[in-house]
């Protein structure tokens, strides 16, 4: 990797000086795939409360603050759409010009077979080489500006061994998030009945429209599941990646891997018994569940306690459902009982595939069921494509 590390590296060099001399919005065209700007000027739905206004990115609504159990703090998120290496590599740079504080440059990695790592920050290495990333500016605070962001992706150290979360399945209390009408992070506006998840961190935000960030979900007796994509933050906490080891934790390292912070502060008065803007942690919520998940999926009647598998930290082939919300059945027909439902986006683990009812649906007329739990089926006629290889016969 030595020549294409010189290569890159020079790259950014050239990048440092035309962003020093040239604004972003007429940035000349970059030295080779592995080096360009980003382009702050093109805001579309996929961006949340940010604006190109006067010569920099800055929050297009200084008093948008979220609802609830959120951060109590205006931001804004542009989302760049992925960019292909012309270099497998481990790790994006950014530089910025222009930048006030509250503005953070994040990434993450896109496998050969279509997954991508969590949002890490710029300059912190990934576990593998990447040929392609995906990087998203966030402004924090009302006054959070910035004029030009550089990008170099180069290969980096090697993170520390042994510090995937590894698809662990953790116990945590889940709250209702409600709010239909309002926006969630990534910029989905919450609809009656609706499918998706929060956790208290970015780390597993999906963009808006995917399911590359899926949850199951799973009533503590197991009788009910939902796959559902995580679409917003919180609740209490947006650093909280209570799923990853200590090491890479975000904040709050000292708790044991598993355990969100406003679980310890309202438990055992961690924090002072508060959350990391001070306020009092009224319940132990690691989860937020919108109306659909909560009431339809898990069928609860109150705030409850469930079991959450964070399936992007695991491994194996993962089946995209095109058209949700999918019962999940508990053997290869629709006969059999609705054990839960797969939301819209979600991506669901195949374990392998067994013969069953025919059923016609948006993506074809097939008798292929896709086993995606112990006892738990759905029909792949729902399936709008897979990610991480091909599921085997049962």
């Amino acid at each position: 990797m030595v020549t294409p590390r010189k290569l890159v590296t020079s790259g950014l060099a050239a990048l440092i000086v035309a962003t020093a001399a040239t604004p972003a919005a007429a940035a000349p065209e970059p030295p080779s795939a592995n080096t360009w700007f980003a382009t702050l000027t093109a805001i579309d739905d996929d961006d949340v409360n940010v604006a190109w206004s006067t010569g920099a990115l800055r929050i297009a609504d200084p008093a948008r603050v979220p609802d609830g159990q959120r951060a109590p703090v205006v931001s804004g998120m542009l989302l760049l759409a992925p960019h292909p290496l012309a270099v497998p590599v481990n790790q994006v740079r950014a530089l910025t010009t222009g930048a006030t504080t509250g503005v953070g440059v994040e990434y993450r990695g896109q496998a050969p077979d279509g997954t991508w790592s969590e949002w890490t920050p710029a300059g912190t290495s990934l576990a593998r080489d990447v040929p392609a990333v995906q990087v998203r500016i966030v402004l924090t605070g009302a006054s959070a500006a910035v004029a030009a962001v550089a990008l170099v992706a180069v290969e980096g150290p090697p993170p520390p061994a042994g510090l995937a979360a590894a698809g662990n399945v953790y116990r945590v209390y889940a709250t209702r998030e409600g709010l239909v009408g309002g926006t969630t992070a990534n910029g989905h506006v919450i609809a009656s009945r609706d499918h998706f998840v929060a956790l208290p961190s970015g780390r597993g935000l999906a963009p808006k429209g995917t399911g590359d960030y899926t949850v199951r979900v799973c009533t503590t007796s197991g009788s009910r599941c939902e796959f559902a994509p995580v679409w917003d933050v919180g609740p209490w906490n947006t650093t909280d990646d209570y799923w990853n080891p200590a090491a890479t934790r975000q904040s709050w390292k000292d708790l044991p891997q598993g355990r969100p912070e406003a679980q310890a502060a309202y438990q055992d008065g961690y924090n002072g018994g508060k959350d990391q803007f001070g306020r009092a942690v009224a319940n132990p919520a690691g989860i937020d569940l919108a109306d659909g998940v909560f009431w339809d999926g898990l069928q609860l009647t109150d705030n409850s306690w469930v079991d959450v598998a964070y399936l992007w930290t695991g491994s194996g082939v993962r089946g995209i459902i095109g058209s949700g919300p999918l019962n999940i059945r508990a053997g290869a027909g629709t006969s059999f009982a609705s054990k839960g439902y797969a939301a819209t986006y979600a991506q669901v683990p195949i374990e392998c595939w067994v013969t069953g009812q025919s059923v016609a649906g948006p993506y074809g007329t097939t008798t292929r069921w896709d086993r995606v739990g112990t006892g738990q089926y759905i029909s792949h006629s729902y399936v709008s494509g897979t990610t991480g290889g091909t599921a085997p016969a049962c």
